[in-house]
C-alpha cells in the first residue's frame, strides 16, 4: 500500500513537538526548574494542540493501515509496557491509561464498530463526533463541557466511583493519578471524526491529490514512520541527557 508521505510528515512534526514537551515537563516536575510560563493557558494550549493532532490523525490513518488487530494489540502492548515500567521504576511519575494504551484500544474497537460506522454518512460522522467530543472534554473532571472553559452540567458523583474500569472510560475517580492520562472517553470521538475525515476525503476524491504530495523533509518525514518506536524510546533518553546535565551542574 502506497504511503502518503505528507501524514508521515505531519506525524514527526507532532511527535517532536512532544518529545520537546515531555522534555519541558520533566526539566519542571522532576528537576524542579522553576519555570512559571509552564503552569499558563499558552502551556495547556502546546499539550493540547500535540495530543488533538495526534489523536485526530491516528483516526483517520486507522482506514490506511494492514493488519489492523496486529497493529492494535502492538500498540496496546506498547502502552501496558510504559505502564508497568513507570509502575516498577517510577511510580511518582506513573502512567496508567497514557496515549498508547488509548491508541491501541480504540484501534481495536474500530475493527468491531467498522461495520457499523461505515454505513453513516462521513460529514455529518465527522461533525457529530466533533461536537460530541467537545461535549465530552470535561468528563474526567466530572462535568459535560469543554475543559477549562465551558462547564453545562455536572456528572453524578456515583459514577466516578467505579474503580479502574471507571478510569480506563473517563469517569475519573479523585484519587487517580496518571502522568499521561488519555481515556476511551473523551477521546475516542476525536478519533473517530479523524476516521470520518477520512472516509469523506475518499468520498470527495481527494486522497489522490493528497498521494501525490511531496514530503517536507526527510528528517520528520523518517521520524513519522518510526513513530512508535521513538515514541518508546524517547522519554528515558530525554530524562538520561537531563539527568547527565544536571550531574554537571548545567540545570
Amino acid at each position: 500500500m502506497k504511503r502518503y508521505e505528507r501524514l508521515d510528515d505531519i506525524r514527526g512534526i507532532t511527535l517532536c513537538s512532544m518529545i520537546l514537551f515531555h522534555a519541558v515537563w520533566d526539566l519542571v516536575y522532576i528537576f524542579g526548574v522553576d519555570w512559571r510560563w509552564f503552569y499558563t493557558d499558552a502551556a495547556y494550549l502546546w499539550q493540547q494542540s500535540i495530543c488533538w493532532s495526534f489523536i485526530l490523525l491516528s483516526g483517520f490513518c486507522w482506514s490506511l493501515g494492514r493488519r489492523k488487530l496486529r497493529r492494535g494489540l502492538i500498540v496496546f502492548g506498547a502502552g501496558m509496557i510504559i505502564s508497568f515500567v513507570t509502575m516498577v521504576f517510577m511510580p511518582a511519575q506513573q502512567i496508567l491509561f497514557g496515549v498508547l494504551t488509548f491508541l491501541g484500544a480504540a484501534a481495536l474497537l474500530l475493527i468491531v464498530l467498522e461495520k457499523y460506522l461505515k454505513k453513516l454518512n462521513p460529514h455529518l460522522g465527522a461533525v457529530g463526533c466533533g461536537i460530541v467530543f467537545l461535549l465530552l472534554h470535561g468528563i474526567n473532571d466530572g462535568y459535560l463541557g469543554i475543559r477549562n472553559l465551558v462547564k453545562l452540567v455536572s456528572l453524578p458523583e456515583e459514577w466516578y466511583q467505579m474503580g479502574q474500569i471507571g478510569n480506563f472510560l473517563g469517569f475519573t475517580e479523585k484519587s487517580f493519578y496518571s502522568a499521561d492520562y488519555f481515556a476511551l472517553f473523551p477521546w475516542i470521538f476525536l478519533y473517530l471524526t479523524g476516521y470520518f475525515l477520512y472516509g469523506l476525503m475518499l468520498q470527495k476524491g481527494k486522497l489522490e491529490k493528497l498521494a501525490e504530495q511531496k514530503s517536507w523533509g526527510r528528517f520528520f518525514n523518517l521520524v513519522g514512520k518510526k513513530s512508535l518506536i521513538i515514541y518508546m524510546l524517547h522519554q528515558p533518553v530525554v530524562y538520561g541527557i537531563l539527568f547527565a546535565l544536571d550531574k554537571v551542574g548545567l540545570l
